[in-house]
């Protein structure tokens, strides 16, 4: 039996930790948005070598315009620009990610601001010098008690007049701090403090998550007509849905979750051989309990059933108190090291089918062993 608490147990911890790592996951990912779509300058090589996205420049404003007048299955549009640089205010400074970015972009990320307010249209047409802050950033520059709102900073030699502060985000699936960044409006980042008139990327939400997969084809069939690729020709850029970020991730936990369970399930399956052992040493020990039942009326199918009754309520009674063990020990994790665990409804009756199984399957043998033996020579054991 206790081969079986150990193997039952163990494939119930390490199911529950492989579930809540998938939910972690999908969580995460949610959060960042899961019918968002990205699009980045790419595919462009020069003599064999790919060059960097970012000094690329093969998405520009128009190709917005033509995802916004033609893009039917796009419920939201934001260009983006980026740069890393010194923000300061006062004797306080941070090095931070500056991104300009369109009103639409807080829809898409699912961001939400907790103070002031968020940058309108009016304001991104007129290159106007205002800014959301990440938490992490309002946090080095600003005491507790200060209200952000309504301060002036400077990134580089510019200023910026803080109208919002964001909502906490934490950390990615990455471990990148989703917090450290100013938001501004992208044609402020372009003309102030990039000097550019092309876009580094462009952030799209598909008007649902069911229709993400054609927003995305859709996307990838409106930008080739716009920068005039034929067909086959490489594209100068790439689409991208957190749809397969997500399968990626998911599948990779899925075989990460069967590969921990299948080295779990070894416990339950030494167990099920030794409960084969101990029934077989069992008919060796009664041989003339079961000679004598046979002599006054049991049928062989009488002494097969009770031995694989035996089996399979030894085996049945292990995968209980390794449930309950199981239990006890993912409580135990999580508690001590903070894992992620999800116990699921399924995991909890496979295991104890599973158990039942291993009583049927190891304990025939044995059972049927004692079913054939002769009554009288049974009797006459020693």
């Amino acid at each position: 039996m206790l081969g079986v608490i150990i193997g039952v147990g163990s494939v119930v911890t390490m199911l529950a930790i492989g579930e809540g790592s998938k939910k972690s996951i999908r969580e995460k990912i949610s959060k960042m948005g899961t019918n968002m779509i990205s699009i980045r300058p790419g595919g462009t090589s020069q003599k064999g070598v790919m060059l960097n996205p970012n000094t690329v420049q093969s998405l520009t404003l128009a190709d917005l315009a033509v995802l916004r007048s033609q893009g039917t299955l796009l419920s939201a549009l934001s260009p983006q620009v980026a740069t890393r640089g010194q923000v300061v205010r006062g004797p306080k400074n941070w090095n931070t990610s500056l991104q300009g970015v369109s009103p639409d972009y807080l829809d898409i990320r699912k961001l939400s601001v907790s103070e002031g307010r968020a940058f309108t249209e009016q304001e991104t047409g007129h290159s106007e010098k205002v800014c959301l802050l990440g938490k992490t950033v309002r946090d080095k520059l600003f005491e507790t008690s200060e209200s952000a709102v309504g301060s002036v900073i400077r990134f580089g030699r510019i200023p910026f007049r803080v109208i919002g502060v964001l909502a906490s985000k934490g950390e990615s699936n990455f471990g990148q701090d989703q917090d450290d960044l100013l938001l501004s409006p992208y044609t402020t980042v372009q003309k102030r403090v990039l000097a550019i008139t092309h876009v580094q990327e462009i952030y799209a939400s598909a008007r649902s998550e069911n229709e993400s997969e054609a927003a995305q084809k859709q996307v990838l069939t409106l930008l080739r007509a716009s920068h005039g690729l034929s067909d086959g020709a490489e594209a100068d850029f790439t689409v991208r849905s957190q749809q397969e970020l997500l399968e990626t991730f998911t599948s990779t936990s899925r075989m990460l979750t069967i590969l921990l369970a299948s080295i779990a399930g070894i416990s339950l399956l030494v167990g099920g051989i030794g409960i084969m052992n101990i029934m077989t040493v069992s008919v060796v020990e009664r041989t003339r309990e079961i000679g004598l039942r046979l002599a006054v009326g049991a049928r062989p199918w009488d002494i097969l059933l009770q031995f694989v009754a035996e089996a399979v309520m030894m085996s049945v009674s292990g995968g209980l108190l390794g449930l309950l063990g199981g239990l006890i020990a993912v409580s135990a994790i999580h508690g001590v090291t903070g894992w992620p665990t999800a116990i699921t409804f399924t995991s909890l009756w496979m295991s104890f089918i599973v158990c039942v199984c291993t009583g049927i399957f190891f304990g025939w043998y044995p059972a049927l062993k004692a079913s054939r033996l002769d009554p009288i020579e049974a009797i006459r054991f020693e």
